[in-house]
């Protein structure tokens, strides 16, 4: 009987990892790719001539944010760095989508689940302490504006407990239909516009806000700006 049980078990893995193989073959696959904007011009770290909402020139020096819980069927976490790639690729099962959303930050439980790899690992600098969990959104730069020592702009918003939370869904109208065909590639441009952070929902100016390091109210304010720097621009 127990070998029975053993040759069972190893059969239904087999069936288990063959359906696997099949879906997974039978995907497509979307590049997700961001266009960086400020001004109207491309992004560029380190460049001095970008000018917000309230006549503070500003540089950006570090551009890091974490993208999760996207509706085009994958789980993977993401985390986007400006300074390394401006893709991420996802398997997408065959279908005809209208929208793409996602989260920008991460989910509650994973705040809190310990010492994480890949995306998530501590290395990447975007973990605070195990209280306060992950930086969602990281944005470092200087400013002539900024009051702080060095004229610094240190934006690190996050927040996953109770009234703090800063995650928040971004929902993107495509301009026309994402058809995911099998065994085939697709292309989405994402914009994102730093104008619409420093002006938004919330005003954030840097004279006053140069420094926003914890989770609270200014952090809520910030994620707040998040959704309107997101934009679909094309689809390929």
């Amino acid at each position: 009987k127990a070998i029975f049980l053993k040759i069972l078990y190893i059969v239904a893995v087999l069936f288990f990892l063959h359906k696997t193989g099949l879906s997974q073959k039978n995907n497509g696959e979307v590049i997700l790719k961001f266009q960086y904007m400020a001004n109207g011009k491309p992004l560029i770290l380190g460049d001095t001539n970008y000018v917000n909402a309230f006549s503070e020139s500003y540089a950006v020096t570090r551009l890091k944010f974490y993208i999760s819980n996207i509706n085009l069927a994958s789980k993977d976490i993401f985390l986007v760095d400006v300074s390394k790639e401006d893709s991420i690729k996802i398997p997408v099962q065959p279908g005809e989508y209208s929208t793409l959303f996602f989260t920008l930050g991460v989910d509650s439980i994973l705040n809190c689940s310990g010492a994480q790899d890949g995306a998530l690992d501590p290395m990447n600098g975007m973990f605070w302490t195990w209280n306060s969990g992950y930086i969602f959104f990281k944005m470092e730069g200087y400013s002539p504006s900024s009051t702080a020592d060095l004229n610094r702009i240190e934006h690190h918003i996050g927040g996953y407990q109770g009234a703090n939370k800063a995650a928040r869904k971004i929902e993107l109208d495509l301009q026309q239909p994402l058809v995911v065909k099998a065994n085939q590639r697709n292309e989405i441009t994402i914009r994102i516009d730093l104008d619409k952070y420093w002006q938004g929902n919330s005003d954030i100016r840097i004279a006053t806000n140069a420094l926003i390091m914890v989770p609270g109210e200014l952090a809520k304010k910030s994620a707040d700006n998040f959704a309107g720097m997101f934009s679909a621009i094309e689809i390929k």
